[in-house]
């Protein structure tokens, strides 16, 4: 079955930014996640073709070499037939070996560099609320990967010693030959995968590869402060290399839901706060919550408008590797009461009879109207 391509995959034009495309990943990572669909096979299936596509184009590289072609770049044999292997470790850098590795001296055989079957790195997605973004958690992520087979202890040989024979295809070079026109092209051995060598006697549950199947636990630590959209990464616990060799790492991307009293820009803090009418106009001191789950005293001026902003210094969030804390933003929001007793209504328009009289009480008022008055016998 044919790929998909990896724009259409992320839902993204071919021209998205790399924040458009860390937006669209996010988005489709959180909705396939297996934790939030568990059992769902096809979910499973659609997150890993979503991870599949950002790590290619999040890279400028590996996504240049994607756009001129497209998913031949990274299989054997890639880029057109032209024997080019951007799927070793040092992607678009191995070109330049293999295209000049006979002009730099770099050649095959026992001199030469080989490549072990070092194991992919691999992401996933972890979602957390506001609170443990600002004290920092340890959490536990679920990730279906590959890791050593018990059965021969990753060796990928059924009596667990490694033995191995000489790879025929490339005689133990780990590497092959194609010509391209005029140039004489190496790329990684697709038999041995650049080892050299191949199991004389594979183990039965791995097939050789070292490496089998699994889905593992694995606890993460948040650090106090994280932003959203941060990447932790945890090295050594990506796929098992196989045969042995070394660990790809895990990428863990940090998705921090909203709140529903706080929201966060960048160390600082904001929380709205309802105002009853009397209290703005009074002057009031009332309790606000505060993101360490503690309370503070607020002082409310006389006359405090809508919108009124007050500050208390360092509230906020941790500054990630910094001693400093932001601050927390309480934001004023004047109600206007509704559903008046008769006493009520009758205060209120005694005082705005009272009201009219004084411009002094109401200066934002009276000075719309005169902008107003101002406005129309400029046009008479």
């Amino acid at each position: 079955m044919a790929k998909r391509d990896f724009y259409a995959t992320l839902e993204v034009a071919r021209d998205a930014s790399a924040d458009d495309l860390k937006k669209a990943y996010r988005k489709l990572a959180m909705q396939y996640h297996p934790d939030r669909n568990p059992g769902d096979k096809q979910a499973e299936a659609r997150f890993k073709e979503v991870n599949e596509a950002y790590d290619c184009l999040k890279d400028d590289q590996k996504r240049a070499a994607y756009d001129r072609f497209g998913h031949a770049a990274f299989e054997q044999g890639g880029a057109g037939n032209a024997g080019f292997d951007f799927s070793g470790a040092g992607g678009l850098g191995d070109i330049f070996d293999q295209m000049f590795g006979e002009f730099m001296g770099q050649r095959g055989g026992q001199g030469g560099r080989r490549r072990t079957r070092a194991g992919a790195d691999i992401q996933t997605q972890l979602e957390i609320d506001l609170t443990q973004a600002f004290s920092g958690a340890k959490m536990q992520v679920r990730v279906p990967t590959r890791v050593a087979c018990e059965a021969c202890k990753g060796t990928g040989s059924a009596d667990g010693q490694r033995a191995a024979d000489t790879c025929q295809t490339c005689a133990g070079q780990g590497k092959v030959r194609a010509q391209q026109g005029f140039f004489v092209i190496e790329r990684t051995c697709p038999t041995c995968g650049g080892l050299g060598r191949v199991i004389r006697n594979p183990c039965r549950v791995c097939q050789g590869a070292g490496t089998v199947q699994r889905e593992r636990a694995l606890q993460v630590s948040i650090p106090a402060g994280v932003e959203d959209g941060t990447r932790i990464r945890l090295a050594g616990e990506g796929e098992a290399g196989g045969q042995g060799a070394q660990n790809g790492d895990l990428y863990v991307h940090v998705a921090v839901r909203q709140h529903n009293l706080f929201h966060r820009e960048g160390a600082h803090v904001f929380c709205e706060v309802p105002l009853r009418m009397t209290q703005a106009a009074l002057g009031d001191t009332i309790e606000v919550p505060v993101i360490d789950g503690t309370r503070e005293p607020l002082r409310i001026p006389p006359g405090t408008q809508n919108g009124a902003q007050f500050r208390l210094r360092g509230k906020g969030f941790s500054v990630l590797r910094s001693t400093t804390r932001g601050d927390m933003v309480v934001q004023a929001k004047v109600e206007t009461p509704h559903n008046l007793t008769r006493r009520q209504r009758e205060l209120l328009e005694e005082f705005e009879a009272e009201a009219r009289g004084h411009a002094k009480g109401s200066p934002e008022h009276e000075g719309f109207f005169a902008k107003m008055k101002d406005f129309f016998e400029g046009r008479e």
